[in-house]
């Protein structure tokens, strides 16, 4: 047999070293077990290793002895000196820190908003509508064709402007009708609010007709549809939410505190004693833990109730955005905060009378929504993420996905306390902005001047104003004819 020969060297591989065999580990370690030098000489040739790559094997090999020994025959130098994969312990950890830093971040920033005035909250909720709608949107584009059609993101914002300008102008000229109404500006706005909207609707309707592009039909309609549900699903929604800071501060808070605490408890609850999956949606959801949270919503929504009763702050309509938790408002409560005797029935045989706000028994209707219907917003966006093949609609709040994830149950909450509110609790009466609407819109100029001279005579009479207003009206203001 020939003696096999040393120093070949073969035409593919120069000798300027670019074609040289790479140190494997095995090489390596046999370089790192020479003391003296990091270099390894054998059968003529030598594989050199540099005095930075000498000291990081030999650590290598001092902190991950498993890794370099069991995979050292098919693993590279570089490819050992690469930083190690964090376990799934620790990459639940950092998320877990993450989490819980942002969560104390954002309920310190709600709390805030929220003690320093309505103003703040709207606009909380106003970009939290945006960022919702911008993540589900994305969800279901395609770049691709969306690169091919340039007005397809533009037509998606501007029938999200649309709809929000009629909507948050519905909600202006609503509850400030007194400061709307009397605006030589804004005056024709507000009259003609409902018009101008939906000719800016059909604006962009013509224009999505118009940009149609063949090959693209079913992306183009496809797209439109989903927009469109998206602005129902959360631009409408939210609009609701809105209505109820209008309304009194309370029924915004509560019904989203309430929806807070049947997510935490029926977390530990499931984690304690849940057994029985409840949807196959969301596998970790379990009938215990969806009884359990009951519960304890209920238990902390009549314990939150009584204590936000107290301050004029949560339960007074908004007439003044400028106000704020320690400015306070005034108002005559709604009768449902004001405590009523009841009695207990004679079969009971206690003859007992207690005071208790009518607002106590509204809320068990509102935990019991909040923790047996609200959950399945989030199931229904759970069933979205999963068509989509998506994990979070966003990463808006790191360690907590986007925030259309953290909202999902919240926008039909609000829904719904928005209706059960109108329904069942608001106290319909005239006010200041609803005779002004009556008196501009439905009399004439002559009219008008009629009814401030009765209104100024009934004053004078009542003591409320002296003579000189009458006389100075009088003066100042035609007869009528």
């Amino acid at each position: 047999m020939a003696k096999p020969q040393r120093n070949v060297q073969f035409q593919h591989r120069g000798s300027n070293g670019h074609g040289r065999r790479r140190p494997s580990v095995s090489d390596v370690s046999e370089a790192a077990s020479e003391p003296g030098s990091p270099t390894k000489d054998g059968m003529n040739g030598k594989t050199e290793v540099s005095q930075e790559e000498y000291k990081l094997m030999c650590y290598h090999r001092e902190a991950l002895p498993q890794r370099f020994d069991m995979e050292s025959k098919s693993l590279t130098l570089h490819q050992v000196l690469l930083p190690p994969e964090p376990s799934e312990y620790e990459k639940k950890k950092q998320t877990f820190i993450t989490r819980t830093i942002w969560t104390f971040v954002m309920i310190a920033a709600f709390f805030f908003a929220m003690f320093s005035g309505h103003i703040y909250i709207i606009g909380i909720v106003t970009a939290i509508q945006i960022i919702s709608f911008k993540e589900v949107i994305a969800i279901a584009n395609v770049p691709s064709r969306a690169n091919n059609l340039p007005f397809t993101r533009s037509l998606n914002w501007y029938f999200l402007g649309t709809v929000m300008y009629y909507l948050y102008g519905e909600s202006v000229i609503y509850y400030f009708k007194h400061i709307v109404l009397v605006d030589k500006v804004l005056l024709p706005f507000a009259t003609h609010h409902r018009f101008i909207s939906f000719m800016l609707y059909m604006i962009g309707f013509v224009f999505f007709v118009g940009s149609l592009k063949k090959g693209h039909y079913r992306f183009q309609f496809t797209q439109f549809a989903w927009t469109h549900m998206a602005l129902y699903l959360i631009i409408v929604q939210a609009h609701f939410v809105m209505n109820n800071i209008f309304e009194g501060m309370i029924w915004f808070f509560l019904p989203a505190s309430l929806v807070i605490t049947n997510d935490i408890f029926a977390y530990i609850c499931g984690i304690t004693f849940g057994r029985t999956q409840l949807i196959k949606l969301s596998p970790k959801k379990t009938v215990e833990g969806f009884v359990g949270a009951w519960v304890f919503t209920v238990i902390f929504g009549i314990g939150m109730t009584n204590v936000l009763m107290r301050y004029s702050y949560f339960i007074c309509p908004v007439d003044d955005l400028g106000a704020n938790f320690w400015t306070g408002l005034q108002c005559n409560p709604n009768p449902v905060f004001i405590a009523q005797p009841y009695q207990l029935p004679a079969w009971t045989q206690y003859n007992r009378t207690f005071y208790i706000a009518p607002m106590q028994f509204h809320i068990l209707v509102f935990a019991t929504f909040a923790s047996l219907i609200a959950p399945f917003g989030g199931f229904f966006a759970s069933g979205l993420k999963r068509t989509f093949k998506v994990k979070d609609f966003g990463e808006s709040i790191p360690g907590h996905g986007g925030i259309t994830d953290r909202m999902d149950c919240q926008f039909i909450m609000g829904f719904f306390a928005f209706m059960y509110y109108q329904s069942f609790i608001a106290v319909y009466k005239a006010s200041v902005g609803s005779v002004l609407e009556t008196a501009i819109q439905g009399l004439t100029g002559e009219e008008q001047i009629e009814l401030v001279r009765g209104l100024t005579k009934y004053m004078v009479n009542q003591g409320i104003v002296s003579d000189v207003v009458m006389n100075c009206l009088n003066g100042e203001l035609p007869l009528r004819r």
